[in-house]
């Protein structure tokens, strides 16, 4: 027992020393570390105090800290910013969905300031700005060296005001010069219509509106077309959508599905990531449904189309997605300003990351570019005749009053959706999907 007794302590004297000796060189090496910090925000001090004092001209103090706080955040990522008292104010009146401005979504790349895409029925989208457009200067001054929230101060202006902004465009072969003129922005998160058969919810942005909207449009439209019975399925469009409140994507996404993960967050610490999963529920009871895509459809649309693509509960079309999958919390700071920081990644139900890459539809179908149209084709072309215009042609006798208003009322729908081939070929390609899925009976999509 003595023997054993002095085995067990032994053992615990040498774990000791071996703990001790390895205990002093990540202390001494953590020193360092610290020291080396503390060396930098001298350096720091010394800078700003000789900027100060030796300036060309006189330097705002409080502009000079704001902007070295902003460098540092923005060398990050292109996402992580410092916002100031009225750039934190701003923020909050946009995601409430009223917000003055020109109605574009942008972020930063190559250090110029690129288009994730514009807003449905603002002055950039009337004025022709597309997603993918590089700005590269307003009102003939260049951005590029620019932090994205100077860029964007840049474009903010009195409602009425005039501003000048020169695009890059891909197809384009030299930079060319758009006017738009500023206005206040309210957004209607989601815009719903029924074409056909088929109900075609608009969504524009994910705003604190986004989900209620969506609801009571769905609800309408069902009801106006007497019942689910009479509807194809669903066209969830979010082409253009630059992203918005994590929340309002899953409230979107849940109210499509019955069960199972929706999205998780990861952040740099493991025991710091979050599932949000499903609730029973499907507001489009079990119809098809289809979702569209394209390169500005970005952040939480990507987790939207994500989630119902992984489950199998949706059919994507359209082109590759932006590929924003990175979570921003906004953080309240001293003096009313907030800190913009990117503290994890989402990740689709299947475990995907779209970071970079972006959502791939499972149906590619690009929009055609409008084609100019001609003097020629100007002119309406002359109809052409048929039996009925001829005179003393005879009446159809075998059909009666009612059959031949059917008849008429399939051929006016059907003019209909070629018109809407014409007018945007993607979402006329997305109801012949829930045609033809509603023509072969009880789908096989599903919520999980």
């Amino acid at each position: 027992m003595k023997k054993l007794m002095m085995a067990a302590v032994g053992g615990a004297a040498l774990g000791l020393i071996a703990s001790s000796q390895l205990a002093g060189p990540l202390l001494a090496q953590e020193a360092q570390s610290n020291a080396t910090v503390y060396e930098q925000l001298d350096l720091f001090g010394d800078i700003f105090e000789r900027i100060r004092a030796g300036y060309v001209e006189d330097v705002d103090e409080k502009d000079l800290i704001e902007a070295a706080i902003n460098g540092m955040l923005t060398s990050l990522d292109p996402h992580s910013s410092y916002l100031s008292a009225d750039d934190a104010a701003a923020m909050r009146v946009q995601t409430s969905g009223e917000f003055g401005g020109l109605g574009i979504e942008v972020t930063q790349e190559d250090g110029w300031v690129k288009v994730v895409s514009p807003m449905d029925g603002t002055p950039a989208d009337a004025a022709g700005i597309q997603a993918g457009d590089f700005i590269t200067a307003v009102d003939g001054e260049s951005v590029l060296g620019l932090t994205l929230d100077d860029a964007v101060t840049m474009m903010r202006g009195p409602v009425g005001s005039e501003i000048i902004v020169t695009i890059v465009r891909e197809d384009e072969v030299e930079p060319f010069d758009v006017s738009i003129i500023r206005d206040t922005i309210k957004l209607t998160a989601v815009r719903s219509r029924t074409e056909g058969n088929a109900v075609v919810l608009r969504v524009t942005t994910f705003n604190e509106q986004t989900f209620p909207n969506l609801r009571d449009g769905l609800e309408k439209q069902i009801e106006d077309a007497g019942g689910i019975e009479n509807v194809d399925g669903i066209v969830l469009d979010l082409r253009n959508n630059p992203g918005g409140l994590l929340n309002q994507a899953i409230y979107v996404s849940d109210a499509f599905l019955d069960a199972g993960e929706i999205v998780s967050t990861r952040g740099r610490d493991p025991s710091d990531g979050e599932r949000f999963n499903a609730a029973m529920g499907d507001l489009a009871q079990g119809k098809p449904i289809v979702v569209l895509i394209n390169g500005g459809s970005a952040s939480a649309s990507e987790i939207v189309a994500g989630a119902l693509q992984d489950h199998r509960r949706a059919i994507v079309v359209g082109t590759k997605s932006f590929g924003k999958g990175s979570v921003q919390t906004v953080v309240p700071l001293r003096g009313e300003g907030a800190m913009r920081l990117t503290t994890a990644r989402y990740y689709t139900p299947s475990g995907r990351s779209i970071q970079a890459l972006g959502i791939s539809p499972d149906i590619i179908v690009e929009q055609p570019r409008p084609r100019p149209v001609t003097d020629t084709e100007e002119e309406t072309p002359p109809r052409l005749r048929s039996e009925a215009d001829l005179r003393g042609s005879l009446n159809n006798d075998s059909l009666t009053e009612d059959e031949i208003r059917q008849i008429e009322e399939d051929r006016a729908r059907a003019e209909a959706a070629a018109q809407l081939r014409e007018d945007d070929y993607q979402l006329a390609y997305a109801i012949d999907i829930l045609k033809g899925l509603n023509a072969l009976g009880p789908t096989t999509l599903g919520a999980n």
